[in-house]
């Protein structure tokens, strides 16, 4: 009986003798989902067959063993192979048994739920297949020609540096509420983005082209310098730069589009325009608000830690109306708020959080503005008092 990849692999991860160059095999081969359940159904059963194993008597067993062997001394030659093969059927029968035991004691009592992929941070390839992405581990990310581009490592998602592409191939990260994820493009340029948010990026640039991608949400960028223009679409606004830090906030709920300038400049034209030397370009030091409706731009001098300090972990509100905190805080701590004290939503409020507990957040806002908020879960309700 031959053996394929796959299975070997599997079996040197349950011996804790895989390579890192199998292990990288193994993860791409169970990309497969009939591959996946295989795996998943071995690693189940080897749980509970070592479950039932460490209740053995080994050394016992081991004492009857040793005495056996001494006395069947002289046929040693002809029982080797017996025994193994009798062996070998132990650990068939202790698997079969392991999975009969899980069959009947575990399966039946759990039910496995479908994954909410709305709380996951996913990554939807060029095919259309979509990845989940845990923070808390590392993967690779290949091509259709199987080729390894990108690899993620903890909440960081960095691509293979190169700018030769012939055809554009594109994938979408998507991050949802309550979390933050990096992305380093082929280029170089780093994206931070924040919770609510997805991108849409080529997996490898063309040289001498236009580096294009399109983003929904709230993202800082740190773009790599470059002879091509770097061009964000984002709801329905192109902002084009060459190589400067800047945060950009377009959530599809949002009647604006905000950029904040770090560093270096950044110009602005509408999706289905051209830029030209008469398009409205950004300082430093300096946000531009684009209010999509009626295409008017303003813009105002700003301090520019108040929106980029997300990245730290810091929550800050300057003069904000409480309705559009509070959509904030449904992105920052992925809760579902629902206000029926109307006569708060255009109350401007002051105020600044980092470790704060969504709870001790609306503790906070109570002391400055008596209000009434139950949770129940990721649901909270406020009311009048």
């Amino acid at each position: 009986m031959s053996f394929s990849d796959f299975e070997l692999n599997t079996a040197k991860f349950l011996s804790r003798s895989i390579s890192s160059t199998e292990l990288d095999a193994l993860q791409k081969a169970m990309e497969n989902e009939v591959n996946h359940n295989v795996f998943k159904s071995f690693t189940e059963i080897e749980f509970v067959t070592r479950h039932l194993m460490s209740k053995y008597d080994k050394e016992a067993a081991k004492k009857n063993l040793i005495k056996k062997i001494k006395s069947d001394k002289r046929e040693v030659k002809v029982l080797f192979i017996k025994r193994l093969f009798n062996y070998a059927a132990i650990i068939l029968l202790g698997l079969g048994l392991g999975y009969f035991y899980w069959n009947h004691n575990f399966a039946n009592s759990i039910k496995i739920k479908p994954q909410n992929l709305e709380d996951e941070i996913t990554l939807t390839l060029s095919d259309g297949s979509v990845k989940t992405i845990s923070e808390a581990n590392e993967a690779s990310v290949y091509d259709q020609k199987g080729d390894r581009v990108g690899l993620q490592q903890g909440n960081q998602l960095v691509y293979k540096k190169g700018n030769t592409a012939e055809e554009l191939i594109y994938n979408t990260l998507t991050v949802p509420y309550g979390k933050k994820f990096a992305l380093v493009l082929s280029d170089g340029t780093k994206v931070h983005l924040n919770s609510g948010s997805s991108i849409k990026y080529p997996v490898e640039f063309k040289n001498n082209h236009e580096r294009k991608i399109h983003l929904i949400g709230e993202g800082y960028f740190d773009v790599a310098k470059n002879e091509s223009p770097f061009v964000i679409t984002a709801n329905h606004l192109n902002v084009r730069v060459l190589g400067t830090q800047f945060n950009l906030s377009a959530y599809p709920e949002d009647e604006t589009v905000r950029t904040v300038l770090v560093e270096g400049s950044v110009g602005f034209f509408e999706e289905r325009e051209k830029f030209t030397s008469e398009s409205p370009v950004l300082d430093p030091g300096y946000m531009a608000i684009w209010e999509r409706n009626i295409k008017k731009m303003e813009f105002k001098e700003v301090n520019t830690e108040l929106y980029t300090d997300w990245m730290n972990g810091r929550i800050i509100f300057s003069h904000m109306p409480f309705e559009d905190i509070l959509k904030k805080l449904e992105r920052i701590y992925n809760v579902e708020i629902t206000n029926s004290y109307e006569q708060l939503n255009q109350v401007k409020f002051n105020a600044s959080f980092d470790t704060e507990t969504i709870n001790q957040v609306f503790e906070a806002f109570n002391k400055n503005y008596p209000l009434k908020f139950t949770i129940d879960g990721r649901k909270i309700e406020i009311t009048q008092p």
